[in-house]
C-alpha cells in the first residue's frame, strides 16, 4: 500500500518539470550543447532537486527503518565498472539525440506529445532488451554486486 504515497511527490516533480519549461526538449539540448548556445537553467533544477535530497535525507535519513516500513535499501557500489560506463554513455546517446529522459519523457506523456508517444515505447523496449537479454537491473545481480564489493 507504499504506492499511493507516491503520487504526492510524483505530482510536484511532473509540475517542477512542466514549471520550469525541462519537459521540453530543445530545453535540454540546450543545456548538453556547452560548445554552442549554452543553457544553463536545467543547473536551477538540479540544484533544487539536490536542496530537497540534502533536507529530506537529514531529516530522515538516520531513522532505524523506513517510515513506510519495509528495509532501507543497502548502500550502491561505489566501483566504477566497465558496465557502469557502457550504461552511462548509451543513456547519455539517447538523452542527447531524443532530449529526453524518463521523467520529462512521461510528464510528455501527459500533454501527448507526439515525440514523447514515440519515445517511451522505444525506451520501454530498450530497458526489457537490457534486463532480459543483457540481465540488467535484476536485484539478483545488484546484490551480488553489493556481495562481492563487501567482501573484495
Amino acid at each position: 500500500m507504499r504506492a499511493p504515497v507516491f503520487l504526492i511527490p510524483g505530482a510536484i516533480f511532473g509540475a517542477g518539470l512542466a514549471l520550469s519549461g525541462m519537459t521540453n526538449p530543445a530545453r535540454v539540448k540546450g543545456f548538453l550543447d556547452l560548445a554552442g548556445t549554452w543553457d544553463p537553467t536545467m543547473v536551477f533544477v538540479i540544484g533544487g532537486g539536490l536542496a530537497s535530497f540534502v533536507f529530506w535525507n537529514l531529516l530522515l535519513g538516520r531513522r532505524a527503518e523506513p517510515i513506510l516500513g519495509g528495509e532501507k535499501p543497502g548502500k550502491p557500489s561505489r566501483e566504477i565498472s566497465a558496465r557502469l560506463i557502457a550504461g552511462e554513455a548509451v543513456f547519455g546517446i539517447g538523452w542527447g539525440l531524443a532530449g529526453f529522459c524518463p521523467g520529462p519523457a512521461l510528464a510528455n506523456l501527459g500533454a501527448l506529445r507526439l515525440e514523447a508517444l514515440a519515445f517511451l515505447p522505444a525506451m520501454v523496449a530498450g530497458m526489457w532488451i537490457a534486463r532480459t537479454v543483457l540481465g540488467a537491473d535484476r536485484p539478483t545481480a545488484i546484490l551480488a554486486t553489493q556481495d562481492q564489493t563487501a567482501t573484495g
